[in-house]
């Protein structure tokens, strides 16, 4: 029982020191959600449509991999582009790893590991289309209607939830504190944090009993010894829609659970709320399960191919 404290007490210490930064994160986040619009999302649709779509996709918040998964619906955007968004999305990490302090050291290697990638295989996808003459290569200009939704946040409040009305403030699909700027603005990012926090108390714990059970020692030589069956694991958490998937991975990565090939490759599956919206339209489920099945394939393929070299900073 004394062991069972001692745990609880260290995994409290590890957590309870992020939630300034996280809560700022987020209410980052919910400014950025609510302010970005789609005046200029015609360069989707562009030759550099996967550049784009890379860049966006790394911007901490679900809301653009579902409005990829709709225009893809529409055929505003290729294939090449919709993979794009969804290999560089990473949910929470960014802001796990800037919160944590020494983990802000990883963005920028993690960054560029996925913006290669999303480009690469949002070009690659299109070269194919083109090649075996399927789906859609030539897209159209999305054409925003004047009551349509006009943000990030509306697109996936709307789209997603296919209400008529919107009198929802956050992204969870819950009111928290109504409409007033205060709810949107600071209650919503608030319980966010609280609900994010939780989770990496919990990953802390689980992982901080396997380690003081085992031994530091014999649990990094299994780690390494099993870093190349890791990325089949890291991947298929990615593939949770939740925010819970990026906080196990970057929680894990961070206590040293897995090699930092493995937490890439599991965060190039992390297309969150987007799988949904695709799963959706259940005419295409084939169509639908062989996407998720190419994101799996790719993040497995990253996280094998970076697990070859010692990333170390």
């Amino acid at each position: 029982m004394e062991h069972f404290f001692e745990l609880l007490l260290h995994a409290l210490i590890d957590t309870v020191p992020l939630l300034p930064w996280i809560l700022v994160m987020y209410i980052i986040m919910q400014l950025l959600e609510n302010q970005t619009t789609l005046k200029n999302s015609e360069r989707l649709s562009g030759r550099l449509g996967p550049v784009v779509g890379a860049a966006t996709g790394l911007i901490p918040q679900c809301g653009f991999s579902v409005m990829a998964a709709k225009f893809y619906e529409k055929k505003y955007i290729t294939l090449g582009t919709l993979l794009a968004i969804f290999t560089s999305t990473s949910d929470e990490a960014f802001i796990l790893l800037v919160s944590s302090g020494e983990g802000a050291v990883w963005v920028l290697p993690t960054v560029v590991i996925k913006m290669a990638v999303g480009i690469a295989v949002g070009y690659l996808a299109d070269c194919l289309v083109k090649w075996l003459g399927k789906g859609q290569v030539c897209v159209e200009v999305p054409r925003i209607e004047e009551n349509a939704p006009q943000t990030t946040h509306e697109i996936f409040m709307q789209r997603y939830l296919e209400e008529k009305e919107v009198e929802v403030v956050c992204s969870c699909g819950k009111n928290h504190g109504g409409n007033s700027k205060f709810g949107k603005y600071f209650l919503s990012p608030l319980l966010h944090t609280l609900q994010v926090a939780a989770f990496i108390f919990l990953v802390n714990f689980a992982l901080t009993a396997v380690i003081h059970a085992v031994g530091e020692d014999a649990f990094a030589s299994f780690m390494y010894e099993n870093r190349f069956l890791q990325p089949f694991l890291s991947a298929a958490i990615g593939l949770i829609p939740n925010c819970a998937s990026s906080v196990v991975l970057t929680e894990t990565f961070l206590s040293g659970g897995i090699a930092f090939g493995s937490f890439v490759g599991g965060l190039c599956a992390n297309a969150g709320m987007g799988f949904v919206i695709l799963l959706k339209n259940t005419k295409k489920w084939k169509r639908n399960l062989l996407l998720i099945l190419v994101c799996y394939l790719i993040a497995v393929s990253v996280g094998l191919i970076c697990n070859l070299f010692p990333f170390t900073i």
